[in-house]
């Protein structure tokens, strides 16, 4: 979602346009490089705003979605931040680092070591009156979800914000699933942003409600609000200075079950106030109804598909449908949803990803939506679906249809130009692509247990055959193990996981396969970074999210920690030692003496670390002895080797290859050679 000066806010450049993906953003109609440093994406309009104390200098710049929630919750004196990356969520820790730098804020801001500890910590803060946030995305949730259902119950005295972000389609995400069901779930309010500013101004929202009726509140913006841009305008941001205080309650903070049973009848009592609260949230929840006029077709949507619909209406000029804007759901505004089904004979609910709003209405022969096949029960409801579920209802209601075709000239643009469509890869240069090459060289008949993260691209090198979840690839590997040794078959297993995802959940899992004499290999491709969201640090590293230098916690220390005693590093640029060190491993989990052998992969990254990553840059080449056998393509698929039909036969291009040499031990024929 783009937005312009003065312009209303537009979710079709998102879709159409993608400026998120060109290489310079529009700010005040002029193109800025988006490699223009900070000051020059700030415009400071001239305006000295004399308060009663203090001049305030109004300050404006385009923030990304992510950067706007962090605005937000710095403007409402959020005192503490903690987070664990993960696509859409993880620009929002960096962006509140940043402008607490600039404006020497005092907040605390954490990289956690995963979304339960991010989420206790924060808590924490909240019980002990402070304002607090913890960021992460929406399968994140499912790990902290433990201590959200018992912090509903607890409450809060400061106020606490639960920043969960969703990824309808999904784009990067093991799934699709709706956070408002997880808050309907845990019996905690929710607020569904549809744009950049309306993000803002609700995670102010959050926390006054949580103060309010102590109680977590959840924001739950989507990929298309996270990752859109809008040009956003602030003043002087200041320093909450509300001191920690906790006072000791068993009763309420360490509550039995019996505890848990009051507690529970005081959040009901809660969430019934807050929903009559939620049936006048302007400019949050309304329609725009005409008093006494009723309607043969009236719209319900909420969070990124209200701007969608708002968008297509106005582009159509229909002011013939009235709509109901429900971006604050949970606990359901009974009153503002009966006012609108009872002007309108049909209801046509268009949400992301799931029923929650169309749950609680609950006449199914007057509403429409994805209980009645209208809108689809998957995938992201881009602008192009959303005209065309709208189109579909007017034409089987008889109204009179939209006209402007839904702006299909640029996909069928696109469609023409009959372009290739190429998988996601590894990095030209990845040491994850080494390694899983020596893997599959000195074990090629295990199974491949897998987890989340750039490394899970192995699929692509027959290096990945699950991929769970965060953790999973120790957890599978270990009952592989136990399913094939009950048949009295030795199965190999290698399990691969990176370093951020080990610090992450790996230590549970390597506990429990060291406990109960698991056999495998665990490689840790340690590439000294959390790659896939965005390069943040790890606790191998020791650097804190605001920069600064805090412990490092060597992944050998914990590995041995955890009971392991075959553990060694290897550098997976090195292959023959890698797969000489393999099959040591094997041998290892064979021995009767044996048990789980840990592999620590060590490489730089070659986007972080473009430098060190590859210190002595070789030119490759491949000579006339290439026979076309595939092998490198399909074994190694660096995509600096390619076919040249010319030449008929594999070329590199020279502009993709990051020169690391490693593919000269590859090629079986010895084709690939330094120039």
């Amino acid at each position: 979602m783009s937005t312009g000066a003065g312009g209303k806010s537009s979710i079709w450049s998102l879709d159409f346009i993608r400026l998120s993906d060109y290489p310079c953003a529009w700010f005040a109609g002029e193109a800025i490089p988006q490699t223009a440093s900070i000051t020059e994406l700030v415009e400071f309009d001239g305006t000295i705003h004399r308060g009663e104390e203090d001049k305030i200098m109004t300050q404006r710049e385009i923030f990304l979605g992510n950067g706007a929630i962090a605005l937000g919750l710095l403007e409402a004196g959020c005192q503490v931040v903690t987070s664990y990356p993960g696509t859409p969520s993880s620009e929002i820790l960096p962006e509140v680092v940043r402008l607490v730098k600039s404006a020497g804020l005092n907040t605390y801001a954490e990289w956690s070591t995963n979304e339960k500890v991010a989420f206790d910590n924060a808590y924490a803060a909240a019980i002990s009156g402070k304002r607090a946030a913890c960021c992460m995305k929406q399968v994140g949730l499912n790990v902290a979800a433990d201590s959200l259902m018992s912090a509903a119950y607890m409450g809060t005295m400061g106020g606490l914000v639960i920043i969960a972000c969703d990824d309808p389609g999904p784009h990067s995400s093991q799934t699709e699933q709706d956070t408002r069901l997880m808050a309907r779930f845990a019996k905690v309010p929710v607020l569904d942003p549809s744009s950049p500013e309306e993000a803002r101004q609700m995670v102010g929202l959050a926390l006054d409600l949580s103060e309010e009726f102590q109680t977590p509140v959840i924001l739950r913006p989507a990929i298309r609000v996270c990752h859109a841009r809008e040009d956003l305008t602030w003043g002087d941001l200041r320093d909450n200075d509300r001191k920690a205080s906790f006072e000791k309650n068993p009763g309420r903070w360490a509550a039995t079950p019996k505890f848990r049973f009051i507690l529970h009848g005081e959040l009901n009592r809660k969430l019934k106030k807050i929903g009559r609260r939620f049936d006048g949230l302007k400019p949050f929840n309304f329609h725009d109804l005409e008093p006494g006029k009723e309607y043969p077709l009236g719209i319900l949507a909420g969070g990124v598909p209200y701007s969608v619909v708002r968008d297509i209406l106005s582009d159509e000029d229909r002011k013939d449908i009235p709509v109901l804007k429900m971006c604050a759901p949970h606990p359901f505004p009974e009153a503002l949803a009966g006012e609108f089904m009872s002007a309108c004979e049909k209801i046509l609910v268009i949400e992301e990803t799931d029923t929650v709003i169309e749950y609680f209405l609950r006449n199914r022969e007057k509403v429409l939506g994805r209980f009645s096949g209208h809108v689809p029960s998957e995938g992201e409801l881009a602008p192009e679906v959303v005209y065309d579920l709208i189109n579909r209802t007017l034409k089987e209601l008889g109204m009179k249809p939209l006209t402007s075709g839904g702006r299909r000239e640029a996909f069928e643009l696109v469609n023409g130009l009959e372009l290739p469509i190429r998988k996601p890869t590894l990095c030209p240069g990845c040491p994850h692509r080494a390694s899983f090459f020596a893997i599959r060289k000195a074990r090629p008949k295990a199974i491949y247990t897998s987890d989340i993260g750039c490394y899970t691209l192995g699929i692509n090198l027959g290096g990945v055959d699950t991929c769970l979840d965060m953790g999973a690839g120790i957890t599978l590997g270990t009952g592989f193990y136990h399913a094939f040794a009950q048949d009295g078959v030795e199965q190999p297993v290698v399990a691969t996981m990176g370093d951020s995802t080990f610090y992450h959940s790996g230590t549970a899992g390597l506990l429990n396969a060291v406990y109960n004499d698991a056999r495998f290999i665990l490689v840790i491709l340690d590439n000294q970074t959390t790659a896939m969201t965005g390069m943040q640090p790890t606790p191998g590293l020791g650097i804190r999210a605001d920069g600064t230098r805090g412990n490092t916690i060597p992944l050998e220390r914990v590995v041995a920690g955890c009971g392991v005693d075959f553990i060694e590093v290897v550098d997976p640029y090195d292959l023959k030692a890698m797969v000489e060190l393999m099959k040591k491993a094997a041998a290892y989990t064979s021995d009767p003496s044996g048990g789980v052998a840990v592999i620590i992969a060590r490489h730089p990254c070659v986007i972080a670390y473009r430098e060190e990553a590859i210190p002595h840059k070789k030119e490759i080449v491949v000579t006339d002895d290439c026979v076309e056998c595939n092998f490198c393509h399909e074994r190694f698929e660096c995509p600096a080797l390619y076919k040249d039909p010319d030449l008929e036969r594999t070329a590199v291009n020279q502009t993709l290859c990051a020169q690391c040499g490693v593919c000269l031990d590859i090629c079986p024929k010895g084709a690939i050679v330094e120039a």
